[in-house]
């Protein structure tokens, strides 16, 4: 424990001496879970065969478990061993809970108190606006965490040692507990319904897929509001970013659902050769996964064009802030509507539910979304030179990849060697945001006090 204990504290102190910021200690933390990973993986006892798979697709299935994606080159069931399968899993809890609140997990363990430092960079990774209160969001993140994630995975190893024994349906319950949870989306169902067949066996069980799904939902709301929401009491207020998050989540999984419903509906490929219960199922759950969780219980390769289209918006959206799942996130979005009908009201002041949004963040989720475009942009015009598929294929994939979501129309392990390392750079940046990534790649400037240029104006539009 003393080893531990001058483990962690070597952590911070570490960090402390670079003086790094924030950012950088984030993605430098991250890059180390996901190298280890893949050291782990490359070894020949975490594959199947007993043979070390290529270190490109280790390092890819480490980068998408730590970044919560679920895009695989190889089959997680068939492809790695028990050893392989718990590695996976565990960067996978890690990726969802964030490594700094994972590493002031070990320390409140230990009885350590936290630095200032430490409150800092967990501010950073949990993305909020003050260092007051930190430490008691990270006990409620891992409490909250742990009954959910254990409450799912008694319900489904119940249902799945249906057609398993009962040791196998408690591992495969726990494993898809957790992976449902962080929005991950990796499954051990290719050993029974074949390689990459997700939970398509599944397609029209309620249990499984209301169970998956409700875990998926909650994952994605993002702690502090799951935290809120659990404290609340009747007649006191939401915080307004509570609410927004609640009402945006809400559009996005209606609009989800219908667009699923409305455009697969006949499709014989996908809803059309299910009951009336079994679409309305499917629908509810494919408009839930596109959120950020790469579980399907429809072949997504057979939807069509307009449904895939309108996934990618929904991945490029993804889940709320400090959540477990990616994308520019659903108050960005939510930001950015209330900028543009204030902008077409005439307004100069951004409101939302009867409150002022400052400017700087508005120009924040601007500089977010911005930002997740291009980078999507870049990556699906340069797979679309390198990689055999089509242009909707490789936007697809483009968008899942930075949405941390995981769903493919199939062309993830028909990548080139390039384009995995494409899409790594997607999923990692996707997980972190851009704006971190490029607030640790970049020198701020510290702009020099009460100094303001002269204002002159440009024509727009």
């Amino acid at each position: 424990m003393t080893e531990n204990m001058d483990a962690l504290n070597g952590f911070f102190h570490r960090f402390h001496r670079a003086k790094l910021n924030p950012s950088q200690v984030l993605v430098t933390g991250f890059a180390a879970v996901i190298i280890i990973g893949a050291i782990l993986l490359s070894l020949p006892a975490a594959s199947a065969n007993g043979k070390s798979i290529r270190f490109i697709d280790a390092i890819f299935t480490a980068t998408s478990a730590t970044c919560v994606t679920g895009l695989v080159v190889l089959d997680t069931a068939t492809s790695f061993s028990l050893f392989g399968q718990i590695v996976i899993i565990t960067l996978i809890q890690i990726g969802g809970l964030g490594f700094m609140a994972l590493a002031t997990a070990i320390a409140l363990f230990l009885g350590r108190k936290i630095t200032l430092r430490g409150r800092i960079l967990l501010q950073e990774s949990l993305n909020q606006f003050s260092i007051a209160g930190l430490v008691r969001l990270t006990r409620y993140l891992l409490l909250t965490t742990f009954i959910v994630e254990g409450v799912g995975a008694i319900i489904l190893s119940l249902r799945f040692s249906s057609i398993m024994p009962t040791s196998k349906a408690i591992y495969y319950g726990i494993f898809h507990s957790i992976s449902a949870f962080c929005n991950a989306g990796f499954d051990l169902f290719g050993s029974i319904t074949g390689p990459f067949s997700s939970l398509t066996y599944w397609e029209s069980d309620p249990t499984v897929v209301l169970v998956i799904g409700s875990l998926i939902i909650i994952g994605g709301l993002g702690f502090p509001v799951i935290v809120e929401l659990v404290g609340h009491r009747r007649g006191n207020r939401l915080s307004l970013h509570a609410r927004l998050v609640l009402t945006v989540t809400l559009w996005l999984l209606a609009i989800g659902t219908a667009a699923t419903f409305g455009l697969e509906f006949s499709n014989p490929d996908t809803l059309g050769k299910m009951s009336p219960a079994g679409k309305v199922l499917g629908a509810v759950f494919q408009g839930i996964t596109p959120r950020t969780a790469g579980f399907n219980t429809l072949d997504i390769s057979k939807m069509r064009s307009s449904t895939l289209f309108i996934f990618v918006i929904l991945m490029f959206i993804g889940a709320s802030p400090s959540s477990t799942g990616g994308g520019i996130k659903t108050t960005t979005m939510g930001v950015i509507i209330a900028a543009i009908l204030s902008t077409i009201r005439g307004s100069d002041d951004v409101e939302i539910n009867d409150r002022q949004i400052s400017q700087s963040l508005v120009f924040r989720a601007i500089t977010i979304a911005s930002l997740a475009l291009a980078l999507v942009t870049g990556v699906t015009l340069v797979l679309s030179a390198t990689e055999e598929a089509s242009f909707l294929q490789v936007l697809f994939e483009a968008a899942s990849a930075f949405g941390t979501v995981g769903l493919t129309t199939g062309i993830t392990p028909n990548l080139t060697d390039f384009g995995r390392v494409l899409i790594m750079i997607t999923m990692f940046s996707g997980r972190l945001g851009p704006l971190t990534v490029m607030l640790a790649l970049a020198q701020r400037q510290k702009p020099l006090a009460n100094v303001h240029l002269p204002e002159e104006k440009v024509l727009i539009g």
